[in-house]
This record gives C-alpha cells, structure tokens and sequence, in this order.
C-alpha cells in the first residue's frame, strides 16, 4: 500500500495504512528534532546572484541560434531573425508594445522592420540576449540608431560614450552634426568644446570645409575659440571660402566681421589681407580693413568687438587703476594696478612715479598710460609703457595744472581745463606722441575744473565740471578739430562737478557727481538720456569701458570716504550688477582698459 505525503508550512506529515493524518494533535512525533532555540533562522533568503541571470540568457541565446521556441521571426533588409517576443518585450518597449498591443505584429509570424541595417540589427540582437556587444567605429552610428528606434538607453548611451572617446581633429565636426541631430546634448558640448581647444588643426581636415556658414560663425565669433593667433582664424575662414568660392563669395564679408582683423599683425595685414584678389573684389569688405587700418594708427581708442583680443592669444583686456587717494586729506597712493573683470584678479604693475602729486588727469594712448599734471609738479607728464611695464618721463606740459582730464583723439591726447591753484583754466593742449610735443590748441568756451572729458565720433566733448568754488556747469563743449573751433551743444540735464565720462558704440555714458545716475548723450542726435542709476551716490569715481561693458569703480561717497566698490553696466541689456571689490577704497584715481599679455593663461 503506498503512502501518501502532504508538505504544509514546512512540517510534513504521513498518513498511516489506515489513511489517518498524522498531526501535532495526536502526539505522534515523525521525525526527532533538535529542540534548541531556532534564533530566528527558521528563513534562508538564497540569491545566486547575477550568474543566474546570465546562464538563463546564454539558454534562451542558444535557444534562439536552434530556434527553440521562437515564436517571432524579424526581418531586415531580406535576413530573418528567429526571435522569442517575450524577450524582444522585456527589453524594448518598442517591442513591448507592438507584441502586447492588438497590432497586426501581435499576430503575425513574420514581422518585417525597415529604416535600419540587417548588421545593426544583428549586434542589436547579440546586446539583448547576452548584454554584450562589440562597438566600434565602424558600427558606432548605425548601432546608436536602432537603440534609439527600440529605446534601448542604456546601448544609446554606450554608444554616446564611444563616439566622444573617439573624438579627433578629423572627425569632430562629424560627431557634432551627428549629436546635434540626434539631440545628444551632453555630446554636442563635449565636440563643440574639442573642435574650439583644436581649431587650428580642425580646419586642417576635411570635415570642416563641409561646414555650414552659421556653424562657422558660431565657432569664429566666440570668445573661448583656442588659437595662439588671429591669423588662423583668418585662414581658416579663407580656406572654407576657397574651398567653394563663386558660393561662398557673397558671406565672405558677413565671415570676416567676426575675424578681429584689427589684431592681426601690421605686416599680414599689409602682405596677405589686403593683397587678397576675392577680398579686394568684395566692396563690402572695405568698411572691415579701413577700421583695422585705424586701429593700427589709433590703438585702443578705435574700440569695437573686433578689437577685443581672444584670451587663448594670451592677451586680454584689462582695466587699469592708477593711484588715487584713499580718504580725504589722506594719502596718495602710489600703486597702478589692473583688474582682469573675466577672473576677478587684481595684479600689481610698476608704482606710479612722484605719487605725492594728487588729482592729475590719466588716459589710454594706443596700449600705453598717460599720466599729466597734479597738485604738485603740475607740468610733468609721465607714460606708461605697458610692454615693458616701465613708467618713461616725455615732454613738459605748456600749463601747469590739476583737476583737469585728458581724452585721446584721433591718434593724439588733449589736457582739458583744470585749475592752476588761482583760477579756472580755459587753455587745451595737445599732445603728438611721435614728436613728443605739447601745443596749443582753441580755448574752451567757458573754464571749468573737473569736468568729464570723452571724445566720441570724431570731436572731443567736455561736460559740466565747476567754473568757480562755488557753482557748477551743466554746459557741453564741443571741439572740432578740422576747424580748431569749440561749440555748445545740448546741456546735460544736471549740473556737476567730479563726474566722469566714457564713450562706447558712438554714445557717451556719464556717471559721479554724488548722484545715483547714469546719463547717456548722442552726440549725432544731440540728445541726453538718463539710462540707469547705481546704488549709492558717488564722485570722482574711475569709469572705462571693458569688453563691451561699462565699468564704473570706487570713488568717493556722500560721507566723503573712498569706495571699494566696481559696478558693471551692459548697454545692451541695461543691466547693472556689482561685481569684485577693489583691492582698496579709492577715489581721484586714473582709470583706462588697455590689452595686457598674461603669461598665466597662456602657458595654460
């Protein structure tokens, strides 16, 4: 007679031959048992890990090579894949909802996929039912593409990873085009920022004569593009024109506005730009090489953003603080040291000579320093030459004075007004570098001492400042130097000492005068503007115009003590925002933007 075994909650229990179940409540023990305390292991929690999941996927692997309970057959480009849908839909949910959907797919035999290649589909397969898979460049693209269509991420982003490890001077722009199309952003940046660390190799390659025009704008008007010099940027441009020039030709000049031809050494310019044939047959163009050929003569004073050099050349602009006063009846101090507004540094340059003299007048000639006048030794003038970072004495000025300000125009530098410790002074002269002399030019209308002083499309403009102790001028004198003639034009709509003035984009911008605004005048349009205020009220403050952007820093506040303070202003947004403080208060300080080379970011 056989006997039967039932296993309930782990115990089993027989039934004798007369079918009776044994169970706790006869007292009939089956099997002795150890009565020591269980511990609280009556459970094992066994996990054989991750080689259980492998050998079940090289068993339905080896099942799908023998077509063991295949029930789907995928076919591409005319070759058949015997396929389990299960599988297909545990990994894909593009196959998951085609087999579990009611789709015609669902409940066909042969379901056939276009759009991709049999190869692709074939390493797709082997990643699905092995998680493995060989990707190389060969089938890096088409790969990306089928596990995007079945929305495999994890093989898509397998794929990415290879095709930025791959990254090449020749094959960059390729990967680009390619992250761009399939919106791989990650990968986009990544090949965006290789091809601008390469560039000079990059427009060596095939690849980048295939550019298209705004993608090679994209490039050559940026910033951060990594080149030692402009001059490559510039062949690099004229060889993706060459490479197809009866269509390229009419953007060549939409090409070059973004090419900083001003920077380009004088000798190119001479020898390679301007000798050009397809350049010289572009009319449009010549607006471009006359502003490089100024700036040649003119230095910094010619300003645009093609001035403003690539910090990868190694050079950058930087403002330069000269001097100064640290409260009132304090010291003067002796420092000159430039502020870099990209990183925030500050970097000491030579000490100011004579820096006992105070309220002395500072501008920019070309990429060097003036400095003039001052309460004491009010005839010497000083130059900073910014190559070799040496403070030179040139000529005498004719008069003696302070609280007057300088501008450079057209090439030469004009001391304006001021005070010779009696009266207002109404004398101008003007300084000729290549003769080192000083001379005499028309007089101003009225005589004023701290005034703002900025010339902007071709004349010298002088706004308010104080015709006596007592008052203040709202009055704005124009100098024409074709006719050596002084006009009053549209009054600003304050009267104010202690201001001071920067001219950006054909506009002046004023700012001081222990007021919160910041006005700007048209001198076309004769016309005044009030564009934004700062925070607090200021005088005698440094004001210049750095990479695009006003920069107005410390001066002196309503209490008379010296500010640390640097406000940045965006004509083009009307913003204005605090940045870095001052490395100290500071007030009745020079402060001019000259190009600085910096060896630190060079060697970088």
């Amino acid at each position: 007679m056989n006997v039967g075994m039932v296993l309930i909650l782990g115990r089993r229990f027989n039934r004798d031959d007369s079918g009776t179940l044994d169970s706790p409540l006869s007292k009939r023990k089956v099997i002795d048992m150890d009565q020591k305390p269980l511990l609280g292991h009556e459970i094992f929690d066994f996990n054989s890990g991750s080689p259980h999941a492998e050998g079940i996927l090289q068993i339905l692997n080896e099942f799908r090579d023998s077509r063991l309970f295949t029930d789907v057959v995928i076919c591409v480009e005319g070759r058949e894949f015997p396929c389990h849908r299960a599988v297909l839909s545990a990994c894909s949910s593009y196959f998951k909802a085609m087999f579990c959907n009611d789709h015609r797919e669902s409940r066909e035999m042969l379901v056939e996929i276009n759009g991709i290649f049999a190869e692709a589909m074939d390493s797709f397969l082997q990643y699905v039912y092995t998680g493995k898979v060989k990707i190389t460049t060969d089938n890096v693209q088409y790969l990306f593409e089928t596990a995007s269509l079945f929305q495999i991420s994890a093989l898509r982003d397998a794929c990415a990873k290879f095709l930025e490890e791959q990254l090449d001077p020749c094959n960059c722009l390729g990967i680009q085009r390619f992250a761009d199309t399939h919106s791989l952003k990650m990968l986009y940046t990544k090949c965006k920022s290789y091809a601008s660390q390469t560039f000079a190799d990059v427009a060596q390659h095939e690849e980048f004569l295939g550019l298209l025009k705004d993608e090679l704008i994209d490039y050559i008007s940026s910033d951060d593009l990594v080149v030692v010099r402009e001059e490559l940027v510039f062949e690099a441009v004229m060889r993706w024109v060459y490479h197809d020039v009866e269509m390229r030709r009419p953007v060549l000049k939409e090409l070059l506005t973004h090419v900083r031809l001003p920077l380009l050494h004088p000798n190119y310019f001479v020898q390679v730009v301007e000798t050009d044939q397809t350049i010289q047959n572009s009319p449009d163009c010549y607006l471009l090489l006359h502003e490089a050929r100024r700036y040649h003569i003119l230095g910094n004073e010619m300003m645009s953003p093609r001035t403003r050099p690539r910090r990868s050349t190694g050079y950058s602009e930087v403002i330069v603080v000269v001097g100064g006063c640290e409260r009132v009846g304090g010291f003067n101090l002796p420092y000159t040291e430039c502020y870099d507004p990209v990183t925030g540094e500050w970097k000491s340059l030579a000490k100011l000579p004579e820096f006992t003299k105070s309220e002395y007048a500072v501008c920019a000639l070309r990429n060097d320093i003036i400095v003039s006048g001052g309460r004491i030794n009010s005839r010497d003038v000083w130059l900073y030459n910014s190559q070799l970072n040496l403070w030179i004495r040139v000529a005498s000025l004719n008069k003696g004075r302070w609280r007057h300000k300088m501008s450079v125009l057209l090439g030469k530098v004009y001391a304006v007004g001021g005070y010779d410790g009696q009266n207002r002074i109404a004398s101008v002269e003007c300084y000729d570098s290549f003769s080192n002399r000083w001379t005499d030019v028309a007089p101003l209308k009225e005589a004023v001492s701290s005034p703002a002083v900025a010339s902007c499309v071709g004349k010298l403009f002088v706004i308010g400042g104080g015709p006596d102790d007592d008052t203040c001028s709202d009055k704005v004198q124009c100098y024409d130097p074709d006719t050596d003639s002084w006009l009053l034009r549209a009054s600003i709509p304050i009267a104010k000492r202690c201001i001071t003035a920067v001219s950006l984009n054909n506009l002046i911008y004023v700012a001081g005068g222990l007021t919160k605004a910041v006005y700007c005048y048209d001198p076309v349009e004769d016309y005044w503007m009030h564009v934004v205020n700062t925070f607090s009220r200021q005088e005698s403050c440094g004001m210049s115009v750095c990479n695009g952007k006003i920069y107005i820093l410390g001066g002196r506040g309503e209490n008379g003590e010296a500010l640390d303070t640097i406000l940045s202003y965006d004509p083009s947004t009307g913003i204005i925002m605090g940045t870095t403080a001052m490395s100290r208060p500071v007030s009745y300080h020079g402060c001019v933007t000259i190009h600085r080379y910096n060896e630190k970011y060079f060697r970088t």
